[in-house]
């Protein structure tokens, strides 16, 4: 999962959400899908803080 692109686990993310609000899974598979969502979004949190770090080294450099 940690090679995934930061849309691909937006895409995965809305997919389990649209799921769970259509009652598309049953108790076994929500708990496997929560499980998923939970990594799903500390990678894309993860890769919001590192692109954030990265733009203001650019911009403290760029003074």
């Amino acid at each position: 999962m940690k090679t995934m692109k930061y849309e691909e686990a937006v895409k995965k993310l809305e997919d389990i959400v649209h799921k769970m609000e259509n009652d598309e899974l049953d108790i076994d598979q929500i708990s496997d899908h929560l499980k998923t969502a939970q990594q799903l979004i500390k990678l894309c949190k993860d890769r919001l803080t590192k692109t954030d770090e990265e733009i203001k080294k650019i911009l403290e450099e760029n003074k």
